[in-house]
């Protein structure tokens, strides 16, 4: 079993692909979760991933950074078939999460939220094969 770490590698910092990833406008929505993504040919496939939420339903920092220590803990239990596809298929794939609820969240249904919308990703991704689309 691949270890269930979220290091400083793997954190997406770029203000370049961060920029990239909303101009480009591809994502996927699972209950209150919204997943932007951009995948990139490479020569080995790695996956980078940030979190955020909206500071004007959290006004609190503490709220703010309690739902995202839950989206990081949430992805870093469930992102080995994502790792996976990126590695089979060559690419690099950027990802990041924002939270669209506007109430705190148990730990739960982050959980099951990431999980469905990491999956649908990964179901896309593989039925794209090489070509990428740029609707979904």
């Amino acid at each position: 079993m691949p270890g269930n770490t979220f290091s400083k590698q793997q954190r997406l910092k770029s203000r370049k692909k961060l920029q990239q990833l909303f101009a480009d406008r591809k994502a996927v929505f699972a209950a209150h979760i919204k997943l932007l993504y951009v995948t990139e040919d490479a020569e080995q496939g790695f996956v980078k991933c940030g979190v955020g939420l909206s500071g004007r339903y959290f006004k609190k920092a503490v709220d703010r950074n309690r739902v995202k220590r839950l989206l990081r803990e949430a992805y870093r239990l469930q992102q080995h078939d994502l790792k996976t596809l990126a590695v089979q298929q060559k690419k690099d794939i950027s990802v990041f999460i924002l939270y669209t609820g506007k109430e705190l969240p148990l730990f739960e249904n982050i959980y099951k939220s990431v999980g469905l919308a990491l999956q649908k990703l990964i179901k896309t991704s593989s039925s794209l094969g090489a070509g990428e689309r740029n609707e979904i």
